[in-house]
């Protein structure tokens, strides 16, 4: 799948992918995967489903799902770089993640933000009905020790 946007791409091809400018910004722009190691973003990108965006040929954007492609699926890692921010991009991308045809008949669809949740809220997501229900384990600090260079 390929939607062609004048200068922007979105694109769930796997060869324009640009995973070291994803890894670039998860480990040092994003809040959420700060310091995670170049071999751990590759394994990611390999057993989800990614949309790359590409404005000329370079990617400012990216997202993930996570799913068995049956009754779940995670959304993880969107990002637009911020000097193409405001111009409706991530609303794009996640019409086009949310029509793929291997996400359609899910049971549901999870996410976790911190300050999206008014883009997110757009397209049906809601905060969970019951979230005492929903448990987690969590290892904040699973990159701090790791060196990159």
């Amino acid at each position: 799948m390929r939607r062609d946007l004048g200068h922007i791409v979105i694109s769930d091809e796997r060869d324009l992918l640009q995973v070291e400018k994803v890894h670039a910004y998860l480990s040092n722009e994003s809040y959420w995967a700060k310091g995670i190691p170049f071999e751990t973003v590759l394994r990611s990108v390999e057993n989800s489903l990614c949309w790359g965006v590409y404005h000329k040929g370079e990617q400012i954007g990216f997202a993930r799902m996570i799913t068995d492609q049956a009754t779940f699926a995670y959304l993880a890692d969107v990002y637009i770089l911020e000097n193409h921010r405001g111009k409706g991009l991530s609303k794009q991308l996640l019409k086009e993640i949310l029509s793929h045809s291997k996400l359609q008949g899910l049971r549901r669809l999870m996410l976790a933000t911190r300050d999206a949740h008014g883009l997110y809220a757009q397209f049906g997501f809601t905060v969970p009905e019951d979230p005492q229900k929903l448990m987690q384990l969590v290892f904040p600090d699973m990159y701090s020790h790791i060196d990159n260079e």
